[in-house]
């Protein structure tokens, strides 16, 4: 089976690392997380859906408090503004389609979120960002309702074939398609120590971990949903496996975010970037 890997290299500064991954973010209409700027600075193509285009606008110049508010509204330009438009306020609409911002309204759909409405837009509509390596950030995507949570996380189940990446200022998760096997390589200076491992509405086969500060070796799990967290073992080699049959669901992962204020990025306090060796996850079904 083929092999996939992960690495939340998006976290750090792009003079930290090379990277062969095509990025594409979108924001969402919930406050943004405090590494946005890094996320913008990744990708190729930032979309905001409906009301997340009112985030950026208003919560982007908090970020930077030293410089001045335009300056930051025009340096960060959405690329698009998609969605059913009934949240995002006409001066935000104005100031970003005077700046070439395309809006695509699409209020006759309302039969998906705007977040499925964005992912399929990256899909299909956009020829010149190569997808061969393409994920896609999602920006304030936890948190606030849970009815919009569980919506988030439907789309990951409807893009399966897709890489996304559903983010919050404390921590982020994502799908690992059962078609594969997965690597998870933990930036440590931003990631950790907890994690969890969430199959939805049916089991995913049995788990077994080595490596962790307490192994198990469980069924994962009967029919409904299952959660556990895991507290990392600090090695420099530390190994997660999972595995079993029959393997039926593909889970969930769900990784913490760190908090560190030891240095500046760009103007703006993040996390600590002192790189220490980072850590894999092998994860077999």
């Amino acid at each position: 089976m083929e092999v996939m890997t992960h690495s939340s290299t998006f976290l750090l500064p792009s003079n930290h690392h090379s990277s062969s991954v095509t990025y594409a973010l979108v924001v969402l209409n919930r406050p943004l997380p405090r590494f946005t700027p890094l996320l913008w600075n990744h990708a190729q193509v930032r979309v905001c859906a409906d009301g997340g285009a009112n985030r950026v606008f208003d919560e982007m110049p908090l970020l930077f408090p030293s410089d001045d508010a335009l300056d930051v509204r025009q340096r960060y330009k959405p690329d698009i503004i998609k969605g059913d438009m009934d949240s995002v306020r006409t001066e935000v609409l104005d100031f970003y389609t005077n700046l070439g911002t395309r809006v695509v309204d699409e209020s006759h759909d309302q039969d998906t979120t705007d977040l499925h409405k964005c992912v399929a837009y990256i899909r299909d509509l956009t020829p010149n960002l190569d997808k061969s390596n393409l994920c896609i950030l999602v920006a304030g995507a936890l948190g606030g309702r849970f009815d919009h949570e569980a919506g988030n996380m439907n789309v990951l189940y409807r893009f399966s074939t897709m890489r996304l990446i559903l983010l919050s200022d404390d921590c982020l998760i994502y799908l690992l398609p059962s078609t594969h096997l997965h690597e998870i390589y933990i930036q440590s200076s931003v990631e950790g120590p907890h994690c969890g491992l969430i199959p939805i509405g049916m089991p995913s086969g049995s788990t077994t971990t080595t490596g962790l500060q307490w192994d198990l070796t469980i069924a994962l799990s009967s029919p409904g949903v299952w959660f556990t967290v895991f507290f990392f073992f600090f090695a420099d080699n530390t190994e997660m496996r999972f595995g079993g049959v029959p393997y039926k669901a593909s889970p969930i992962f769900v990784l913490r975010l760190q908090y560190n204020e030891e240095i500046t990025v760009t103007g703006l306090p993040l996390f600590g970037f002192h790189r220490p060796p980072s850590r894999v996850f092998t994860l077999y079904f």
